[in-house]
């Protein structure tokens, strides 16, 4: 008998903290339980040839899949060829992707069972019946959600080779008390701390064994300020004790709320040891009001001002395009005032209708079209057209390979002027308009891209555009001539090495 654990990460830097609290709880069941993680991309058969390598000569074999939106599409394969050539395999699927919406999905009719929610113990319960009998009747199976207390904790199965190559995320609590529709955290009913003494021993244990990249995927980590202080100190000490080693922490904080106390904390992080993710998602009053979203606007624009000014900390804040009341003049504007700021990132996100949000409810009245294939991105509502929305998209994909890159920071002012979201987007519109591309564009084909936009759109001379974009990277402007006349490029050398992607965002729901 063998039950494996298994999915599909995003990246091979990306390790599951699902899985991991899924191999902590198995009890009795752990010596006969593996955990074997694959990355998106790789084909279909060969991973399910590899993960039937762990099929044992006899007895039963157990799967227990991960689900989630960036996945399911080559979930959905894998678990087609192993039914094809394997069907006496036991195929439980679980996670965020498959605990909403179940009976329409073809995952769900190819495996065995599903368990929907948490997962940390029902996924061992039914294995237990599964190998003991009896079999269990439902294919359906709801998640038992435990004392926070009972749940065993699984940081200990981070392997040395996780800790020396890959991202740790972490979790001081679950859940989330506030009610944003687009969000799956919105179906909880609060935010569950664990006990902070107990998961800072943990802590301890894997700074010990070498942890200096943390990521923390709590929603609301400054929510309780007293067990923020904590976390914060815990960092701080280590900062503190070898600053020549030092350690990494990344935080989703709620935009809104930065008391004293917090604020002195944050001041004690030197440069390059400290990130937070804030989610703004809108500044448009009437739409927060239409999607359950609380936010006070000018506390959280002080808030962020205030972490530019008087911090060290990286800023990654979130928009949404796409949300219901949302025009495109009422994006431009937020997204301006957001600019001005000066956070370090603008993440640009298309809003998506992750399954089991309530963000379905506005479907009719703000016709909200969504693409059917995952990740369910909007297409067109009543107040941007599916053309407009394309723009948006293209938007979000230049913004990150021109601004939150960091290989053009001298040119990027230059290019927002006094109108960033405008001018923006019209050099969005000029490069897909010149390319037909928005994926494989290299380093220094997009310079001369930009370069030519200020030459021949924004009327710069040749001079002026290489001064200013020559500081962004080591070489020196060299000359094109091209079937347009001469034109400045760039050499492809970055000043400065390009910064690490952002982690995915893990789910709450850690089920198999």
């Amino acid at each position: 008998m063998t039950i494996l654990l298994t999915t599909l990460n995003a990246r091979y830097a990306h390790a599951s903290l699902g899985l991991r609290y899924l191999y902590a709880n198995m009890e009795e069941l752990q010596a006969q339980t593996r955990l074997q993680e694959f990355v998106i991309g790789a084909r279909s058969t060969d991973i399910a040839e590899r993960i039937l390598i762990n099929r044992p000569a006899s007895g039963k074999f157990i799967i227990g899949f991960g689900v989630y939106i960036w996945n399911v599409v080559e979930i959905t394969q894998v678990v087609a060829i192993l039914k094809q050539v394997a069907p006496d395999v036991v195929i439980v699927l679980g996670g965020p992707e498959v605990s909403h919406e179940t009976s329409e999905q073809e995952i769900v009719r190819l495996a065995d069972y599903v368990i929907t929610g948490w997962g940390d113990v029902s996924f061992a319960a039914l294995c237990r019946q599964i190998l003991q009998g009896p079999q269990p009747l439902m294919k359906i199976h709801a998640g038992v959600q435990p004392p926070m207390d009972a749940l065993r904790l699984p940081y200990q199965h981070y392997s040395d080779h996780d800790l020396r190559h890959r991202i740790l995320y972490v979790e001081a609590s679950r859940g989330c008390p506030f009610k944003c529709e687009f969000c799956l955290s919105a179906l909880d009913k609060t935010a569950w701390p664990f006990d902070i003494d107990v998961f800072l021993a943990e802590m301890e244990s894997l700074y010990q064994r070498g942890a200096r990249l943390f990521k923390f995927v709590d929603r609301t980590f400054n929510l309780n300020i007293k067990t923020s202080l904590k976390i914060m100190q815990f960092f701080l000490d280590k900062l503190a004790a070898a600053p020549h080693d030092p350690v990494f922490a990344h935080f989703e904080v709620v935009p809104d709320h930065l008391p004293d106390a917090l604020k002195e904390g944050i001041q004690k992080f030197p440069a390059g040891s400290l990130q937070f993710e804030i989610g703004i998602q809108s500044f448009n009053p009437e739409v927060q009001s239409l999607i359950s979203r609380k936010q006070n606007n000018e506390k959280a624009a002080d808030n962020i001002r205030w972490l530019c000014q008087h911090s060290h900390a990286h800023l990654h804040v979130d928009l949404i395009a796409g949300l219901p009341g949302e025009t495109v003049e009422s994006f431009a504007r937020g997204f301006d005032q957001l600019y001005a700021l000066g956070p370090h990132e603008i993440q640009f996100g298309i809003l998506k209708r992750l399954r089991g949000t309530p963000i379905i409810r506005h479907t009719a009245e703000y016709q909200l079209a969504f693409d059917p294939q995952p990740p369910y991105t909007i297409l067109a509502n009543k107040d941007v057209a599916f053309a407009d929305m394309q723009r948006l998209v293209r938007f979000a994909r230049y913004w990150d390979l021109v601004a939150n890159s960091g290989r053009f920071a001298h040119t990027l002012p230059v290019i927002l002027g006094e109108q960033p979201f405008a001018n923006f987007m019209a050099l969005s519109d000029w490069i897909y308009a010149s390319t037909d591309a928005t994926h494989r564009i290299a380093l220094d084909r997009l310079a001369a891209l930009v370069t030519r936009w200020l030459q021949e759109e924004r009327q710069m001379s040749a001079e002026a555009v290489a001064a200013v974009v020559s500081q962004d990277y080591a070489g020196q402007a060299r000359h094109k001539q091209g079937a347009a006349g001469d034109q400045s490029a760039v050499s492809a050398a970055p000043a400065q090495a390009p910064k690490k992607a952002t982690p995915q965002r893990q789910s709450r729901h850690l089920a198999a």
